[in-house]
C-alpha cells in the first residue's frame, strides 16, 4: 500500500551525500519582438533575470526543499561565479556545502535566454571546462567526500560530465559506500555505464539510455529489454529511464519491471527536472519506501517541477498537493486560521494576475442556498476566497446557542468544497481588514444584499473592481433550519 503520508515523514528525517559538477544557471526572460536583420533570428525584448544553483547543487535545494539534509560536495573556480555559488549555497538551509576550489578551472556557467510569451529557450551560453579534474584535484575531493560517509543515510552522485565526477572519484565513493552499506543513486552522464559498478540504481533519461545500451528505449518493452545488460555491466540493482512525457519505467535485476506515467500538467520549463527526480528518489529510498512508492513520489516531484520556470525546487507541500486528493489537502492548505498570513497563500494568485474573489459569511450548517452563492461567486472569478465569522463573531451577531458548529468545523466543510480555494477566520464582525488585505478583483453576496449594503464595496470599487450580487435560492437559511432541528428534538 502507497502511504505518501507515511513515506514523507521519514523522508524527512534522511542526510543524503550528494556529490557532483556545480553550476550556476542565469535565466534571461523576455519577449520576443522581431527578426534580427543582420542574422535571421529571433530579438528578444529583455523584462528580467534571475540567477540559481545548478547542476548538482539544484539536486542539493531539492534534498532540503523535500524536508531531507544534504550534505554537498562540488567544485568551483576561483572566480566570481564560483563566489556567487559559495554564497548562495552558504544561504540555503538544510545543506552543509564541503567546496573544493581549482584555480585552473573557471566555474560552469549557462546563460539562457527565454522567451516568456512561448515558454521557450531561444539560446544558451554555456562557461566551462569540461574536463576530468587534475589528479590532485581529483584527491581532495576524495578526501573532501569520503569522512561525511558515515553520517548520510544515501549517497547521491549528480554527474553533468563537467570534471567532478572522475573514473577515479566514481570508484572511491562507490567502494566507500557498499564497504558502509549506504545505496548509491547516480544519474549519469557517461555512456560508459560501467565505471558506475556497483551503484544500487542508475537515473539515465531515455536519450542516455538509448545512447549507452545501442537500443531505440522507445518503449516500455525495448527498454525493458536492453536494461537487463546495462545493469550487469554497471553490477547495479536497477536501472530507472527517465522519458519525460511518457513517465519513466524501473528494470530491476530480477527481472521485475515499474512504469509510472508521467502527471498531467503544463510544462513550463524542463530545466532541472532530473535533478528533482534524483533528490526525490533518494529522499524516498533512504525513508523505506519501496521502488513503486519511490516512483510514484519522483514522478509527483517532476510534475510540479516541470509545472515551473527557470532551475526549480519542489518543496514537501507542493508534492502533497500534487499527489493527495484535494479534499484531503482543505484543513492544512485551504484554511487561514484568525491573524495567520494570508499573503503566503495567495502571492503567487497576484503573480499570475488571476482574478481574485471574495465572499464572506457565518456558515453554520452549509446548505443548498450557500453552495449556489458559492459556485456562482467562483465562476466570476479565477480563484475564490470565503471571508468566515468566527465563533466569538457568530456568537455576537447570532446571539447564544450559535453556532451550531465550531469555526474549525465549519471551515473544514467549506474547504473541501471544490469551487472555494482559501477560507479566512477572521475576528471581528464584519471582513473589513480581511478585504483590504486580499484586495479581491471582485467581491461576491448574495442578491439579498444591496451594493451599498456590501462590506468593503467601496474599497473594491475604488481600486477597479467589482460587486457582484448572486440570486439567492429561496426557502433556505440556517436559521430556520436550526429553528426546526430544534423543534424536532424537543
Amino acid at each position: 500500500m502507497f502511504d505518501f503520508e507515511a513515506i514523507s515523514r521519514a523522508m524527512s528525517g534522511q542526510t543524503v551525500l550528494c556529490v557532483g559538477d556545480l553550476m550556476l544557471d542565469e535565466f534571461v526572460y523576455g519577449e520576443v519582438s522581431r527578426i534580427s536583420p543582420e542574422a535571421p533570428a529571433p530579438v528578444i525584448a529583455v523584462r528580467r533575470s534571475e540567477t540559481n544553483i545548478g547542476g548538482a547543487g539544484n539536486v542539493a535545494r531539492n534534498i532540503a526543499a523535500l524536508g531531507g539534509r544534504c550534505i554537498f560536495v562540488g567544485l568551483i573556480g576561483e572566480d566570481a561565479a564560483g563566489t556567487a555559488l559559495s554564497e548562495a549555497l552558504a544561504k540555503e538551509a538544510g545543506i552543509e556545502t564541503v567546496l573544493v576550489r581549482d584555480a585552473a578551472r573557471p566555474t560552469t556557467r549557462k546563460v539562457r535566454f527565454v522567451s516568456e510569451q512561448f515558454s521557450t529557450h531561444m539560446l544558451r551560453s554555456d562557461w566551462e571546462l569540461a574536463a576530468p579534474a587534475a589528479p590532485a584535484i581529483e584527491q581532495q575531493l576524495i578526501d573532501a567526500i569520503l569522512p561525511h560517509l558515515a553520517r548520510a543515510d544515501i549517497v547521491l552522485l549528480s554527474d553533468y560530465a563537467k570534471g567532478v565526477l572522475t573514473a577515479r572519484v566514481i570508484r572511491n565513493v562507490i567502494d566507500a559506500a557498499r564497504q558502509a552499506k549506504k545505496r548509491v543513486i547516480v544519474d549519469p552522464k557517461s555512456a560508459n555505464l560501467a565505471i558506475y559498478r556497483g551503484a544500487t540504481v542508475l537515473t539515465p533519461n531515455r536519450k542516455e539510455f538509448a545512447e549507452a545500451t545501442r537500443s531505440r528505449a522507445d518503449s516500455q518493452d525495448s527498454i525493458a529489454q536492453a536494461a537487463p545488460d546495462a545493469m550487469y555491466l554497471a553490477d547495479c540493482e536497477a536501472m530507472l529511464v527517465t522519458q519525460g512525457e511518457r513517465g519513466m519505467t524501473l528494470v530491476t535485476r530480477d527481472g521485475g519491471s515499474i512504469h509510472v506515467p508521467a502527471l498531467p500538467v503544463k510544462v513550463r520549463d524542463v530545466s532541472g527536472a532530473g535533478d528533482t527526480v534524483a533528490a526525490a528518489l533518494a529522499l524516498a529510498l533512504a525513508g523505506g519506501a519501496d521502488w513503486d512508492g519511490a516512483l510514484r513520489i519522483a514522478s509527483a516531484a517532476a510534475a510540479v517541477a516541470v509545472g515551473k520556470t527557470g532551475t526549480a525546487i519542489v518543496r514537501s507541500a507542493e508534492l502533497r498537493r500534487r499527489i493527495l486528493p484535494h479534499a484531503s489537502l482543505a484543513a492544512e492548505d485551504k484554511i487561514v486560521p484568525a491573524g495567520g498570513d494570508i499573503d503566503a497563500h495567495i502571492e503567487e494568485w497576484r503573480k499570475q494576475d488571476l482574478r481574485i474573489g471574495f465572499t464572506n459569511g457565518c456558515f453554520d450548517i452549509l446548505h443548498p442556498g450557500h453552495v449556489k452563492v458559492l459556485t456562482a461567486a467562483r465562476s466570476t472569478c479565477d480563484r475564490l476566497i470565503v471571508g468566515l465569522n468566527s465563533d466569538a463573531s457568530v456568537r455576537r451577531l447570532k446571539g447564544e446557542g450559535r453556532p451550531v458548529q465550531n469555526e474549525r468545523a465549519r471551515a473544514e466543510v467549506l474547504a473541501a468544497l471544490e469551487a472555494v480555494d482559501l477560507v479566512a477566520i477572521f475576528e471581528e464582525d464584519t471582513p473589513i481588514n480581511l478585504i483590504m488585505k486580499v484586495r479581491p478583483t471582485v467581491l461576491v453576496k448574495g442578491g439579498d444584499y444591496t451594493r451599498e449594503q456590501v462590506v468593503g464595496h467601496e474599497i473594491v470599487e475604488a481600486a477597479g473592481g467589482e460587486v457582484v450580487l448572486v440570486e439567492i435560492l429561496p426557502g433556505h437559511s440556517t436559521t430556520s433550519l436550526v429553528a426546526r432541528a430544534r423543534e424536532g428534538k424537543a
